[in-house]
């Protein structure tokens, strides 16, 4: 079993900046596929951005040029560095680790961009 816990969020005024930490639990996390996922209100859940195990990344339309996803690998951690953010960022975000066919997810963290 994975425990995932995200944080980092909070409220920031229309071209802010934040950044969302997600922290695994494991001894392979060099091994995990890790994704920030977000779902606003009344919306599916969608991918913001993706980490793989060979360090590439993808981002979804609305997230590329602005936001940036990391990892640590010596902290079992992965980042997303989110600029010039816009109100129709705000959403709850999900951090997701995929491992051995199976997914784990954290509980959330609130983004709300707003001034």
């Amino acid at each position: 079993q994975v425990q995932v816990v995200e944080s980092g969020g909070g409220l920031v005024q229309p071209g802010g900046s934040l950044r969302l930490s997600c922290a695994a639990s494991g001894n392979s996390f060099r091994f995990y596929a890790m994704g920030w996922y977000r779902q606003a209100p009344g919306k599916q859940r969608e991918l913001v951005a993706a980490t793989g195990i060979g360090g590439g990344t993808k981002y979804s339309n609305s997230a590329k040029d602005r936001f940036t996803i990391s990892r640590d690998n010596a902290k079992n951690t992965v980042y997303l560095q989110m600029n010039s953010l816009k109100p129709d960022d705000t959403a709850v975000y999900y951090c997701n680790a995929h491992f051995a066919s199976s997914d784990y997810w954290g509980r959330g963290t609130q983004v709300t961009v707003s001034s």
